[in-house]
């Protein structure tokens, strides 16, 4: 089997320290969680992040077909 096999639920909560209980983690680096923007603020600095990260592998990519073109 592998690392997603099923479990009977007899046998999970038959388990020491056996609990379903369900939870978010918080962020202990947020001091002020009910200060954070908005949704869509976050999303756009997602996008703005992606965007420039995509750049930056964009122009690896160029230097790396250089490379190989300069070593042919």
């Amino acid at each position: 089997m592998g690392r997603w096999r099923a479990y009977d639920y007899k046998v999970l909560v038959n388990r020491d320290k056996a609990s379903l209980d369900i939870f978010w983690l918080k962020d202990e680096s947020l001091s002020e969680s009910d200060n954070l923007p908005e949704p869509g603020v976050i999303a756009a600095e997602i996008v703005e992040d992606l965007e420039a990260a995509l750049e930056q592998f964009r122009q690896i990519a160029a230097d790396l077909n250089e490379d190989g073109a300069a070593a042919e």
